[in-house]
């Protein structure tokens, strides 16, 4: 499906972009023709975007019709409200202060063509307020009292942009257009499109780059066209037809903004807003495990008041865990009472709450991989050397144990059905459930939202089955 481009009036914006149908506004509203093909991206250029105007019912029909409008009724909407602007303004106030310093005069005004601007020492600046407000044309004001201060923020039409500025709109237009996501010449013909957000610098990515090319090529292999995007993507995700992150998750980062921004644009997204909340917090996770009565080694959630004496109850040596800890990182070992103070200390500083568990020292933590409600895979992650946790950083780098994968109808029965279990008090996406056998018995330690897909180790036992079970995935929610 082109794109479509709807402007007031296309005799005097004859954008002529290949692989884009130029339409007007009345021709959008009123023709049925244009009621169909759900997920169509619709790119608003009107003049007015103010409540009933053509512009406002451009983006309202659109999201009616399933199709992808940017600016979204949301940004639109967001746009009117002052104390929004004022929290992106702080969220933003390292890169204005630094952008807008050389900036002589008390007012500024910046434009912002598709997340560009024409000066290109303006485009950090430009591209940021285009991510947190996606919309194709932007003006925002600023104005310097004792710092520099977003003013105003509002989207504009084609009839505001100045004639000098006109060929520019029509570049920046075709190169955020340009998107042309590889193909390998035995793939189908491209049915959807899906985003893998990622981070190439992270020492410890929940996917390698090969397993990342292997996973685009096996999406591509089933009609889904797959692009790798990073952080500075934002304003770009109602392109897409869905969005897989392959990036650590946190409730106060990105990758969370990411999810919300997906699921607010009608985009099938994993790992989704509410199990990155679940699944990021140890809190919650513990107080739903006990809720449900999953067995779980002895829990407690501690505050200042009555840290030393939990320990105390669950006895030496147990486990610290700060509520956002993942891949083994905020997470301690506490040996005796004599260093509990200094600890509980160190960790009561990011947070007003902390969990602790007794110690159940295994050889080995089980895995088990859901997705959508169905185990995926079955793994044994061996303890790194000379340490009590499968993962262990210290000056000399980031250190793993050996492991195993078994196919699941292998694994102890037992240890799969709580893994599952475990898994859908989180959601119906992707996760990997970390358990432990003690005693005989499987115990859950925690449940992952964005759990490693690497060639490898979890693919071991089945290879490529383990993708297309992914891109099914995918599939099984586009498809009507």
């Amino acid at each position: 499906m082109k794109p479509l481009l709807v402007v007031d009036a296309p005799k005097r914006w004859p954008l002529d972009i290949p692989g884009t149908e130029l339409v007007s506004s009345y021709a959008y509203l009123s023709d049925p023709a244009y009621a169909g093909e759900p997920g169509r991206k619709v790119f608003n250029l009107c003049r007015s975007y103010k409540y009933q105007a053509a512009g406002y019912y451009v983006s309202l029909l659109a999201e009616a019709r399933g199709h992808r409008p940017l600016p979204s009724i949301m940004a639109i909407q967001d746009l009117r409200l002052t104390p929004v602007i004022e929290i992106v303004s702080q969220d933003l106030d390292e890169l204005i202060q630094s952008n807008l310093k050389r900036i002589k005069a008390d007012e500024f005004t910046l434009s912002i063509y598709f997340g560009r601007n024409l000066a290109e020492s303006h485009n950090r600046l430009a591209l940021a307020l285009f991510n947190a407000f996606p919309a194709p044309l932007l003006r925002a004001r600023f104005r310097r009292g004792k710092a520099w201060q977003l003013q105003a923020l509002r989207v504009i039409g084609l009839g505001e942009v100045p004639d000098r500025h006109r060929a520019f709109v029509v570049e920046q237009a075709e190169r955020y257009l340009r998107r042309a996501p590889r193909k390998s010449k035995a793939a189908p013909p491209t049915r959807h499109h899906l985003a893998i957000l990622h981070d190439p610098d992270d020492p410890l990515p929940p996917s390698s780059p090969k397993t990342l090319k292997r996973i685009i090529e096996v999406g591509e292999s089933l009609g889904i066209a797959c692009e790798l995007i990073q952080k500075d993507a934002y304003g770009r995700i109602a392109e897409y037809d869905a969005l897989l992150i392959r990036e650590t998750t946190a409730v106060n980062h990105h990758t969370y903004r990411f999810a919300r921004r997906a699921q607010a644009e009608g985009i099938v997204v994993v790992d989704d807003p509410l199990s990155i909340v679940r699944c990021t917090n140890k809190v919650l996770l513990a107080e739903t495990m006990a809720r449900h009565r999953l067995p779980t080694p002895k829990t407690l959630i501690l505050s200042k008041d009555n840290a030393l004496e939990g320990l105390r109850s669950l006895g030496f040596p147990c486990v610290l865990k700060r509520p956002d800890s993942a891949f083994s990182s905020g997470v301690a070992r506490c040996d005796n009472e004599a260093e509990a103070e200094a600890m509980l200390s160190l960790f009561f500083e990011q947070s007003d709450l902390l969990v602790a568990q007794a110690y159940v020292p295994t050889d080995f933590d089980w895995r088990i991989g859901v997705l959508g409600g169905e185990p995926i895979f079955a793994c044994r992650y061996g303890m790194a050397p000379d340490h009590w946790q499968i993962v262990k950083r210290d000056g000399d780098g980031i250190h793993e144990g050996d492991s195993e994968t078994l196919r699941v109808e292998d694994a102890p029965e037992d240890v799969v059905r709580l893994g599952v279990r475990a898994a859908n008090l989180m959601g119906d996406g992707l996760y990997g459930v970390d358990l432990k056998v003690v005693h005989g018995k499987p115990v859950v330690i925690e449940v992952n939202d964005n759990p490693n897909l690497d060639m490898g180790v979890e693919d071991a036992a089945i290879g490529d089955a383990l993708y297309v079970r992914l891109m099914n995935y995918f599939l099984s929610k586009l498809q009507p």
